[in-house]
């Protein structure tokens, strides 16, 4: 029910279309309580001669507990065929309209609030730290904002259009039978605990199902998104069957948790069929004597087990909801897990704006372990200063903390200890976006997303300036190679920009870091994995970005940092040495032998 209400919680804004589309659910099931009225009047009236102008009596009225006449609702109108039969067709085209308008009314409210729970699922996620990411798979995660939802939609806005269509007309039949003979209806719904509670315990093994089932549907995704995504290498390595066995194992996972849920809601149908069959046997042997004795006419009595098994049609159909609604709140508890998951990297209160950078980065003492490594610390009491306007550069073996030590800066991570400071405050003092708004990053791994080459030069920005963005690409080097594609700017370079080498894929990284035009730039291995004439290109077009520019290069190659302003070598999470290119090779340490290493000639080995 908790899960339930928090569901609701979205459909608060469409309050009035849920509240007029519950009047006329009711209005539908005073509809099909008419129905069953209307067959008492049909087989003891019109059926049956002697009886064409008398009053056509429907019920007693509860409150003044006067009959209710039919004829009374047709002023002039005597024959009792007439009245029947236009009773019989403005009760079915009323319902018709009252069922129509209140399902679409449910169903838009319903749609309206999963498409708002599906973007602040969206944004919950996407604003998440890097260390979330590191935690949850991708194709997990796009299965619950996809999978899990799609099943929360049936239940808030299907499953609860039908489940209050039929609940108004559970009142409806239920006032039917009572006021036919409540005795007699008192006995024949002494069945319904026997079917309700086990639907009940049914709904809640369904529930556990629906968990399992998701996580295989899970499983699909992350399969599926990686054998994709990683194409070139499940090629490389002749891992097709590989791959194809893996997903047929998650898919068997996923048919058994299926199945089972099949068979654990089937189960309530024949129950209720087989309970409805003995009260029918039962109440056919009471009414022989009732009709034979005259207190009972054979019109009352078709009216009250026409109702009965109207009745038992829509509590059927109310079990199937309630096992669809316990498979949605399965799937919903797993959103909810994503809503509730706390923002490790959020703006604080009382963040203020960066107004920009004038004296420079420092990190004082900083420490910093991975979550899922808390006992293998990648920092270790870090103190570096980054001047205005300098070029620092971070040197070392792999898994020294490099980009660990930068990610800090945009905040991808907070230190565990410590502190990262911008003009001597500290970085969660302002807040995530002025602060981003800052920082421009070229990686080692460019993203580039299957769109227009400008789109991607000027990633987040809905409208721009086209000549900016020809200005940026011109000072990356990258214009020559957009002017001789297909549709100029307006190309789709592909997924991750496939269409594109390595060294164009980078200099429209860098056009993209020239676009956005912030002060404090992070260089991550941008020029690695690059053959000598793109390396050139993109060191060229690194040399116009870094101008004017506080910088953070990271590199394995002596060659690319020589002359920076200062150089910090790395080594097991600490800064071992620090100087300029010359000061650190009269020290003798790690930074020469890794010259050293980088401008040996290889020997012994003839290609």
């Amino acid at each position: 029910m908790k899960d339930w209400l928090r569901l609701l919680k979205y459909a608060r804004r469409y309050l009035p279309q849920l509240i007029l589309s519950v009047i006329l659910m009711a209005l539908v099931g005073a509809a099909h309580a008419s129905m069953a009225l209307l067959i008492q009047p049909v087989i003891d009236r019109v059926l049956s001669p002697g009886h064409t102008h008398a009053p056509v009596y429907l019920y007693d009225n509860p409150f003044t507990r006067k009959p209710v006449y039919l004829d009374a609702l047709l002023p002039g109108v005597h024959d009792v065929w007439t009245v029947v039969s236009i009773a019989i067709l403005v009760v079915f085209a009323a319902k018709g309209v009252f069922d129509y308008v209140a399902n679409y009314l449910v169903s838009y409210a319903g749609f309206s609030a999963i498409t708002n729970l599906r973007a602040e699922a969206f944004q919950k996620v996407v604003r998440q730290s890097a260390s979330f990411y590191e935690t949850h798979s991708t194709g997990r995660v796009m299965s619950s904002i996809m999978s899990d939802i799609e099943k929360v939609q049936t239940a808030i806005s299907s499953v609860l259009a039908d489940s209050m269509r039929q609940l108004f007309v559970v009142a409806g039949l239920l006032f039917v039978v009572l006021h036919r003979d409540w005795r007699l209806a008192l006995v024949s719904l002494t069945v319904l605990p026997f079917v309700l509670y086990p639907t009940v315990r049914i709904g809640r093994r369904i529930r556990r199902t629906s968990r399992n089932t998701q996580d295989a549907a899970g499983e699909i995704n992350q399969i599926l998104q990686e054998a994709i995504t990683g194409q070139e290498v499940v090629k490389a390595f002749g891992a097709e069957k590989y791959e194809v066995r893996r997903f047929q194992a998650a898919s068997e996972w996923l048919l058994k948790g299926n199945l089972r849920y099949v068979l654990q809601q089937a189960i309530a149908s024949p129950l209720i069929e087989f309970f409805a069959a003995v009260t029918i046997v039962a109440l056919l042997g009471y009414a022989r004597t009732q009709i034979q004795s005259g207190a009972l006419t054979a019109g009352q009595f078709t009216s009250f087990v026409i109702a009965l098994l109207m009745l038992y049609e829509p509590v059927k159909r109310l079990t199937n909801i309630h096992n669809m609604f316990e498979q949605a709140m399965g799937a919903a508890q797993r959103v909810f897990e994503y809503l509730d998951e706390p923002e490790e990297i959020r703006t604080l209160p009382g963040a203020r704006i960066l107004p920009g950078l004038r004296h420079g980065i420092r990190f004082e003492r900083v420490r910093f372990a991975y979550p899922n490594a808390p006992d293998t610390p990648a920092l270790l009491d870090i103190n570096l200063e980054v001047a205005s306007g300098q070029v620092v550069a971070l040197v070392g073996p792999s898994g020294a903390g490099k980009s660990t030590l930068a990610r800090l800066v945009a905040r991808f991570h907070d230190p565990g200890a410590g502190a990262v400071l911008i003009d001597g405050a500290d970085l969660r003092s302002f807040t995530l976006d002025s602060l981003r708004a800052h920082i421009g990053l070229v990686a080692q791994d460019t993203f580039l997303f299957n769109d227009t080459v400008a789109n991607n030069i000027a990633y987040g920005n809905q409208a721009f300036n086209r000549e900016k963005v020809r200005e940026a690409a011109r000072v990356a080097l990258a214009d020559e190679f957009i002017e001789r594609m297909p549709h100029g700017y307006d190309t789709v370079i592909g997924e991750r920009g496939v269409k594109l080498s390595g060294g164009q894929r980078q200099r429209l990284a860098i056009a993209r870091a020239l676009f956005k035009n912030a002060p404090i730039l992070i260089l991550d291995e941008a020029t690695s994995h690059l053959d000598a004439e793109s390396e050139m290109l993109v060191q060229r077009a690194l040399g116009n970005l870094m101008v004017g520019r506080t910088v953070i290069v990271i590199a394995h190659r002596i060659s690319t940092i020589r002359r920076a302003d200062k150089i910090a070598v790395l080594e097991r999470g600490r800064i071992t040495e620090e100087g300029t290119h010359e000061e650190l090779l009269r020290l003798n340490g790690t930074y020469q032998r890794l010259h050293e290493l980088q401008f040996l000639e290889p020997v012994g080995i003839e290609l």
